[in-house]
């Protein structure tokens, strides 16, 4: 419920055509709708990698022996269903991604896991059978390797307080992919003396991942990113080889040993660096109150504007009416008026879209009085934004003019 409260009070505040001014209140954005959140993280744009590498978690597994050893438990002990264990493990991941701006991430990924054998039981006896169903010398490890393709969604969580900085990066993500697995566990049955249970073996499957993870950005370096997730990775039932020995090493029986469906559960801490990603504009300074009887050396006004619109709103002319009236109080010698739009368009069609706007607010300040000749007009287009964005995204706080008073 929170992220839904926060979402929909973002969307809410940026509602297109809000007028604001700047310089009228000790903090950079105020408005009568009350306080406007500072820009999010920029979404991830172009080229990433990433790596990361922490603890990994592998749920025991049943086993069914088959062919030659089925045989052997079936005459032995009338079950040919065992059990194996792993210890705690740890698992690393590397990965290359691609973002499209938008929240959307895909990646490919190679990653790795090891965990140790603990536990090999089960082929319990029949009643009546012969005694020794549990299990000693026990070895062995479990080492699996997979190339995955993976798609993210970031959540864009706006920031509430000018001066502080993204905090998390939510995101989730699922892929798909094939894992190797190679896997080596033995254990002597008891009592002592008694045969022995081996497995040697590689075998490749079908794998799939879901993922949870929190990217924190780093400020101080656009682009990079710590990373915290978690990871369950699956994959399919698969057969491996193996035998049952005597004491001296013989072979009794050959086979294979069918092992239930992989499940992985895993943490890890990480890296990840969008390459290209835009540097956050510097933040526009503010006008520091002056005493009563001095004169501010400038001061500025933001008027926005509605969707590829350069028609004024009335909480715009509003805002040009108190430039125009402040003009002739602090004996303003130039104004200075600069047009923006945010990029969504082309580069072409955003230049002649913000050229207007200004022209707009020229002419609403001469309507006003104020002598044109004392009036300096410039357009900018998409390429000085407020906000930086990825091409083709709408931003109310770009679709701007700025009114300096000098």
């Amino acid at each position: 419920m929170t992220l839904r409260r926060l979402l929909l009070a973002a969307t809410v505040l940026a509602t297109p055509g809000v007028a604001l001014a700047q310089g009228t209140s000790s903090s950079p954005w105020y408005s009568p709708m009350g306080w406007l959140p500072t820009a999010a993280a920029e979404p991830v744009s172009g080229v990433y990698i990433g790596a990361g590498a922490g603890w990994n978690h592998s749920d025991a597994r049943g086993l069914t022996a088959q062919g030659g050893n089925a045989a052997y438990f079936d005459g032995t002990s009338g079950n040919r269903q065992g059990n194996l264990g792993f210890e705690e493990g740890f698992m690393g991941a590397l990965s290359v991604g691609y973002g499209f701006g938008n929240g959307f991430r895909t990646e490919i990924e190679g990653s790795y896991r090891y965990n140790n054998v603990d536990r090999l039981g089960g082929f319990q006896n029949r009643a009546g059978g012969a005694p020794g169903v549990a299990f000693r010398n026990i070895d062995g490890d479990m080492q699996q390797y997979a190339v995955m393709a993976n798609v993210f969604y970031d959540f864009q969580l706006p920031r509430w307080f000018p001066n502080m900085p993204v905090a998390v990066v939510p995101y989730i993500g699922g892929g798909v992919g094939y894992m190797w697995t190679e896997l080596e566990a033995s254990g002597a049955r008891l009592p002592a003396g008694a045969n022995s249970v081996r497995i040697d073996d590689s075998a490749g499957q079908f794998a799939y991942q879901g993922i949870a993870g929190l990217a924190f950005p780093i400020t101080a370096v656009p682009g990079l990113s710590v990373t915290a997730e978690y990871r369950y990775t699956g994959a399919l039932q698969t057969k491996f080889d193996g035998t049952v020995r005597n004491p001296a090493g013989g072979v009794v029986s050959r086979g294979s040993y069918e092992v239930d469906q992989a499940h992985n559960h895993s943490a890890m801490l990480g890296l990840r660096y969008a390459f290209n990603q835009p540097v956050p504009a510097a933040p526009v300074p503010v006008v520091a109150p002056a005493p009563a009887a001095a004169p501010a050396p400038a001061r500025t006004y933001l008027v926005f504007f509605d969707f590829d619109r350069a028609d004024l709103t009335d909480r715009a002319r509003q805002i040009i009416a108190e430039a125009a009236q402040n003009s002739s109080r602090v004996q303003t010698t130039r104004i200075e008026i600069a047009g923006h739009a945010d990029r969504s368009g082309s580069p072409q069609y955003n230049q002649r879209l913000s050229q207007r706007r200004a022209d707009a607010v020229a002419a609403e300040l001469v309507r006003l009085g104020v002598a044109r000749s004392a009036i300096g007009v410039q357009a900018f287009g998409e390429s000085r934004p407020l906000v930086p964005t990825a091409d083709g995204v709408r931003e109310p706080q770009n679709r701007r003019v700025e009114i300096v008073l000098r």
